[in-house]
């Protein structure tokens, strides 16, 4: 029995450090993603909702969840029946811990879930404190982790959603164009070894340092790509697939029953 569901990934270029138009134009795409035809998930980019090179305006341009980024999207996301994954920084009660996140809120105009991005590289770790821990969200329609950006690099994070029942890995990306080759073999890598959807979607444009590469892309349990937004422009992509194709393929291929965790030892060990 078929289990399908219809997919958005967002190709979008954030105004660095303007939350409201982004907001705007986040809510824009909703609209119009939707007003063509019925969606079940729309995913954004990692940090959407503010741009990426923040430095000390970070802090300024952090919310809680629930806040107004969510409260403003989970609007959009309730009127037109639709999950919707976006990044924003987070912070905590204590507002000097800040991290890079992404809320995910459901049909029903609330929040499902709130992810703290684990892996942290290079500059991020001077603003940003990692989470600790990996969220599967449950659907009507099946069960989907979340990642941020460099968590794709680091095969663990996508086989612990599945180990605890991800059909379908949503990716929230940030991804230089100087590492494009890198963003297809493990997009495509996660999928294959796992037995799962990616729906990866990564940003476009430039900030003082920083130059995105789009590529936004879905790939399938067997390593095939759905779709590919290849030109790095603002637009969308979007596709619909099955997620029985994932039991299909688990069953045929025997990847997730046959693995010998005994033999594993060292991936846990902290070097």
């Amino acid at each position: 029995m078929a289990r399908e569901i219809t997919i958005a990934l967002v190709q979008m270029a954030p105004a660095l450090a303007n939350p409201e138009e982004n907001l705007r134009k986040m809510g824009d795409f909703v609209e119009r993603i939707c007003s063509e035809q019925p969606t079940d998930l729309i995913v954004f980019p990692e940090l959407s909702y503010t741009g990426t090179e923040l430095g000390l305006r970070a802090t300024d341009l952090a919310e809680r969840v629930p806040g107004h980024a969510t409260n403003y999207l989970a609007k959009r996301a309730n009127d037109y029946n639709v999950h919707v994954v976006f990044g924003l920084v987070i912070k905590e009660k204590v507002e000097s811990i800040l991290y890079n996140g992404v809320a995910c809120l459901g049909p029903e105009g609330d929040i499902l879930a709130s992810y703290r991005k684990v892996h942290l590289l290079g500059e991020e770790r001077q603003v940003y404190r990692g989470g600790f821990r990996f969220f599967n969200v449950d659907a009507e329609w099946g069960r989907f982790g979340l990642m941020i950006g460099s968590d794709l690099i680091f095969p663990e994070a996508a086989r612990s959603l599945n180990l605890e029942g991800a059909e379908l890995v949503v990716l929230s990306a940030n991804w230089e164009a100087n590492h494009q080759e890198q963003w297809r073999a493990h997009i495509i890598s996660r999928a294959a070894e796992n037995a799962c959807f990616v729906a990866a979607a990564n940003r476009v444009g430039e900030e003082p340092t920083m130059h995105f590469a789009g590529d936004s892309m879905l790939v399938g349990p067997s390593g095939e790509v759905y779709t590919v937004l290849e030109d790095p422009i603002e637009g969308y992509a979007v596709a619909t697939i099955d997620l029985e194709r994932v039991r299909e393929v688990r069953e045929e291929r025997q990847i997730i029953q046959f693995r010998e965790p005994t033999a594993y030892r060292s991936i846990v060990k902290k070097y």
